[in-house]
């Protein structure tokens, strides 16, 4: 463990697989306090038994990131809990069955939108409020290279959050960074999760697809993405405000 953290309270929406947990792994590793949160109670409770494996302080809250309640809620008690909240990686995300604009069903449309950029929307809200009355923080948000960097047939829905995560983080780094709120983003591009699965693909399939798709060859690691997020949160990036890091392997190069 190292002391980049050490003592600073950080808060994971989306913690309990894939990205999420690598990002809460790591944070505990370098001596954060942290808080996963999502949805579901069991992928939580064995990130923060990792983290505590580990030898991190770490605590799991169940909440869904659509509902003002709910994220309110998630921030009061991270304070509550820990005494505070230095910094939020907002990592909450989804994906629907591929479909060409025309053909994207609405209740579709509004799932992935309210999950997508309502989500980090109300996340940041609550995060910024916390923050700019204690100090300042730091926010990281998980957005995409499909979206504001690239584009690819049948992921229309998704490509517009994702551009729109951009954009919105962006904006929000400049009217808070006066309030000590530094925000950033990272664009993965396919990373070895479910998520970047095909339905049905072997892992030699998808292997050998990445080799096709990916200029470096392979699928990026959740743990490579995690690395980004912490220089992004760290003292470190401190000149680094409304930047939006493509991690992709060269896909979109």
């Amino acid at each position: 463990m190292t002391a980049r953290f050490t003592g600073r309270t950080v808060l994971v929406t989306g913690g309990g697989t894939g990205i999420g947990r690598a990002v809460a792994l790591a944070f505990a590793r370098e001596g954060a306090r942290v808080v996963v949160a999502g949805r579901r109670e069991e992928p939580l409770k064995e990130t923060v038994r990792q983290m505590e494996a580990a030898g991190g302080e770490a605590v799991a809250i169940t909440a869904d990131v659509t509902r003002a309640a709910d994220v309110r809620n998630l921030v009061e008690r991270t304070v509550e809990r820990f005494g505070g909240l230095d910094v939020a990686v907002n990592n909450v995300g989804m994906l629907i069955a591929p479909a060409k604009v025309a053909d994207i069903d609405e209740d579709d449309w509004d799932r992935i939108m309210d999950t997508n950029l309502k989500g980090i929307w109300l996340s940041m809200k609550y995060e910024i409020c916390h923050m700019r009355e204690h100090g300042g923080g730091a926010i990281v948000n998980i957005a995409s290279n499909l979206g504001a960097h690239m584009r690819r047939p049948g992921f229309g829905a998704y490509a517009a959050g994702k551009a729109a995560v951009s954009a919105l983080t962006r904006n929000a780094a400049l009217d808070h960074i006066g309030d000590g709120v530094r925000i950033n983003a990272v664009s993965p591009g396919p990373v070895e999760t479910p998520m970047s699965s095909r339905p049905g693909e072997s892992s030699p399939e998808k292997a050998e697809r990445m080799r096709r798709d990916v200029p470096v060859g392979r699928a990026g690691a959740p743990d490579e993405i995690a690395a980004a997020v912490l220089h992004l949160a760290s003292d470190e990036a401190g000149y680094t405000v409304g930047a939006d890091l493509v991690l992709d392997g060269g896909v979109t190069a």
